[in-house]
């Protein structure tokens, strides 16, 4: 029996759907009624089984068109986006039609941005395929793409029609993909969420085993923070930068290396851990909490290593981050374990030595 979780306001209000073989006819239908045309968005790294289950799904209620994206961060580019619009004006889409985004983040992030463009807006129904993009990128509606200078500089805050999240799909993730999902679901602890947190600590072997029960809890429990987030602050104006944890240094420590060498969940568990020394060099937690924090992260395995980047180096991708605000930096950081805090009043010297090992 799928579990089921709400996202956003009373005005656009949708449903994430979360369990085994979510993606059913049963749960499809109600999401392609009235669209003549739907158009699924994958990448050629997703298994061509799930990309046929949903295509022999949905081709019993609208016309289905296809394209595949190449696999990797860089495919969401400004000229993949123009790609897609260009295919959408020579099959005549219009308003009434839908894309469907199967596939990891980045599938998610230039599919929705793609829908809050197209003549003004047409909607998008969100199948992720990674643990990633099921316990984060999908829900909360935050669509971009890259440009050079940075990473999600560009996009727009617009909500899917309906999430479908089938934890079945997970077993055909590759491991290194698998565990860079989990640095998201440990962030949801660290920021809110104690009882998740307790899950994390307690459950480490199963989870990473992919034990189907648990690992349902985990993403059950991710969703739950993040929709109760987003819910009160869709713009990101408040509460909702406290999901930026780990992600100010994460995204310059992609960027750097020009999203080839790391993926994001990697750069995310470096980025936590640099956020949480910031915290204890800024007396928010004790040295002790941090020691449980890079415990939990390399529980994890993760690899925590920072000796390999320069504070210089990083330096313009920090300080062209979203969270920039009147021309200071908000840092998401911890005033304890599972409180996080966004503030522009820190050390900057702090910033420089926590990226020290």
């Amino acid at each position: 029996m799928a579990r089921e979780l709400f996202a956003g306001r009373q005005e656009n209000k949708y449903k994430i759907l979360i369990g085994k073989k979510t993606i059913s006819k049963k749960n499809l239908a109600p999401l392609l009624k009235n669209h003549a045309k739907a158009l699924v968005i994958s990448d050629d790294g997703i298994p061509s089984s799930i990309t046929k289950n949903v295509y022999s799904i949905c081709k019993n209620f609208t016309k289905i068109s296809t394209l595949t994206l190449k696999q990797g961060e860089k495919t969401k580019s400004i000229q993949n986006f123009q790609k897609i619009l260009n295919f959408l004006a020579l099959n005549n889409f219009d308003r009434s039609d839908v894309i469907i985004a199967v596939g990891g983040g980045v599938i998610g992030d230039i599919s929705g941005y793609v829908a809050s463009s197209y003549l003004r807006g047409i909607q998008f129904i969100q199948i992720p395929t990674t643990l990633l993009a099921q316990v984060d990128s999908s829900v909360g509606g935050k669509t971009a793409i890259n440009i050079p200078t940075g990473k999600n500089l560009v996009g727009a805050f617009y909500n899917p029609k309906g999430v479908i999240i089938d934890t079945e799909v997970l077993s055909t993730l590759p491991e290194r993909e698998f565990k860079a999902g989990l640095a998201e679901v440990i962030k949801y602890g660290l920021i809110q969420n104690k009882y998740l947190l307790a899950l994390l600590k307690n459950n480490a072997a199963e989870i990473q085993s992919k034990n189907g029960k648990i690992l349902e809890e985990i993403i059950f429990e991710s969703i739950k923070t993040k929709s109760k987030i987003v819910t009160k602050d869709e713009k990101e104006n408040g509460v909702r930068a406290i999901l930026n944890f780990g992600h100010t240094f994460g995204h310059a420590i992609e960027a750097e290396g020009k999203y080839k060498k790391i993926l994001h969940g990697e750069a995310v568990a470096k980025g936590m851990l640099v956020a949480s020394k910031i915290s204890c060099l800024e007396n928010l937690i004790s040295p002790r909490d941090l020691i449980k924090i890079k415990s939990l992260l390399e529980s994890y395995q993760f690899d925590l290593s920072l000796g390999q980047y320069k504070y210089m180096e990083l330096k313009p991708f920090i300080f062209r981050d979203k969270k920039m605000k009147a021309g200071k930096l908000n840092l998401v950081l911890l005033d304890g374990i599972s409180k996080g805090i966004v503030t522009d009043s820190f050390n900057a010297m702090h910033l420089k030595k926590a990226l020290k090992n």
